[in-house]
């Protein structure tokens, strides 16, 4: 007989700790998300007695129940092939649109998806030291159907994640079953009936406040709206059974109010077809999603948060643009000066790399600031550190003024962990009012100092010399993309508009040998 499989979560034997349950709702393919989420959860130390999972959320909680742990499932996400999770039926079947039952199949998913990203049924139903429920849309009775793993197979792993219109149902004991997204997007009584004392939901779907135009948008937002309505309903519902906690009365085990904690993104995540055509990928969404569980833990309190629906909200996108770029050069601890930790890393063969993705959520405000302040996710290659290490925060600026006059810096800033100390990457790029021959030197050579600590105040641990190589631009450029663009002219201009902006600060900069505005006081 096989051994039995453990979950990365489940708690250790004779655990006193409050009993949690794990949620992890849907989200389409952006719930690679969830994976840098997991990370960070782990390194916080956290167990779970029960794990749930609805629509894209049922994938990464059948990864951690065929017993993947986070940094695998990680890996895993990495290296899909996000296309294989298309699969077209053959072309007879759209011959007659009316006819179809979707416009795609589940073969991708069967044969590819999951065996790449480790999902076993069979693991699955052997898993134990931890409970999970997978929830399904029954289509023929119309109700939610949380299938304990006990009872998991691949066909309803496939109905899970089974949107209406994009992939048929499933057929399982003469039923039909569909992704629950329409019926819930997590089912937190279910934990809660399991006893639960912190609900942990993980949450990918949208909620802001604009209502966007076209067809796909607003299929999009009936998903919100059913998904994040039934959500509320639920903590309407919790919310009164914690009073009656509070007044003594029986619960389901749970003899104080029930706590929840919500990791979420602070604006709505990508859209799936930006994820399948190559405009965000799986290591920016996982870089967020560790970001943004590290900011949580660190501020929550003990009481958690509140059952209102501000907890999911998230502030609205407007014309922005993201890029990809990778830095690489000698580095090496115990320097601190930057050149001669190149030199000391050059000669013992040790070089960082930084993959930064950068994120300027409103172009406009952008480019009007002066200091030019965007988002920067990202992780860190070092071998003495490890590979893959994620930032837990990070700094951005583009052209930002010194109190030098002929300087301005481009600033590429992470903190990071590693076996639970705390360093801070610290990279500047030196544009000066130089000769025009300078121009590539300056702008893709990274200065960069390592701190011990949350930031530059800690003393320093190394220093080393990162450079942007000619294919690198040319990555970089082919991963540069406007966001939340009505149409694709809008998407021109805003690249047009970016493109202006930057060719204009080096025209100043190296022709012009125009000086940059004084830098604001401090």
């Amino acid at each position: 007989m096989a051994d039995p499989i453990i979950p990365s979560f489940a708690p250790p034997a004779g655990y006193p700790g409050p009993k949690r349950s794990l949620l992890l709702a849907g989200g389409g393919m952006r719930v690679a998300y969830q994976a840098g989420v997991l990370l960070a959860l782990k390194e916080e130390g956290l167990c779970f007695h029960h794990g749930d999972g609805t629509s894209g959320g049922t994938i990464n909680l059948a990864m951690l129940f065929s017993g993947l742990a986070p940094q695998e499932m990680i890996a895993r996400w990495k290296s899909l092939d996000v296309k294989d999770f298309a699969t077209l039926l053959p072309v007879k079947d759209y011959a007659n649109s009316s006819g179809l039952m979707a416009l795609g199949g589940s073969e991708g998913l069967r044969k590819k998806v999951f065996p790449h990203l480790g999902i076993d049924p069979d693991k699955i139903r052997r898993s134990q030291g931890m409970a999970a429920t997978f929830n399904l849309c029954d289509f023929s009775s119309k109700v939610n159907k949380p299938i304990p793993q006990d009872q998991v197979t691949l066909d309803h792993l496939v109905a899970g994640v089974s949107l209406p219109l994009f992939m048929p149902p499933v057929e399982i004991d003469g039923d039909q079953y569909v992704d629950s997204v329409w019926i819930k997007d997590t089912n937190l009584m279910e934990a809660v009936k399991r006893g639960a004392e912190e609900l942990w939901l993980v949450w990918c779907i949208g909620n802001s406040r604009p209502y966007k135009a076209g067809m796909f948008n607003q299929y999009v937002h009936m998903i919100e709206l059913s998904a994040n309505g039934v959500l509320f309903e639920e903590f309407d519902r919790i919310r009164d059974l914690n009073e009656r906690i509070l007044r003594g009365e029986p619960a389901y085990g749970q003899t104080r109010p029930i706590r929840l904690h919500v990791i979420k993104p602070a604006f709505p995540l990508p859209l799936d077809p930006d994820f399948y055509f190559g405009r965000i990928d799986a290591a920016t969404l996982i870089d967020k999603g560790y970001m943004d569980a590290k900011k949580y833990l660190s501020t929550r309190g003990a009481e958690g948060l509140a059952f209102t629906p501000e907890v999911t909200q998230m502030q609205a996108n407007v014309l922005g643009l993201t890029f990809r770029e990778t830095m690489a050069g000698g580095f090496s601890l115990g320097a601190a000066d930057p050149q001669a930790g190149q030199a000391a890393g050059k000669k013992a063969g040790t070089v960082l790399s930084m993959h930064a993705n950068v994120e300027i959520r409103d172009l406009k405000r952008f480019i009007a600031d002066p200091d030019h302040l965007g988002e920067l996710t990202g992780t860190i290659d070092y071998a003495p550190f490890g590979q893959g290490i994620p930032a837990k925060s990070g700094v951005f600026n583009l052209f930002s003024p010194t109190g030098d006059p002929k300087l301005r810096l481009m600033v590429y800033e992470l903190g990071f962990e590693v076996q639970g100390k705390d360093y801070y990457l610290a990279g500047q790029k030196d544009v000066k009012t130089d000769s025009v021959l300078e121009l590539w030197k300056e702008t893709t050579t990274l200065y960069t100092t390592l701190y011990q600590g949350k930031d530059k105040s800690g003393p320093v641990a190394g220093a080393g010399i990162l450079s942007l190589g000619f294919l690198d631009l040319l990555k970089l450029a082919e991963t540069m993309t406007v966001t939340d663009a009505a149409t694709p002219a809008q998407s021109a201009e805003g690249l047009l508009e970016f493109g202006r902006f930057f060719m204009g600060e080096l025209w100043d900069t190296y022709v012009l040998k125009k000086a940059p505005p004084p830098a604001e006081p401090a």
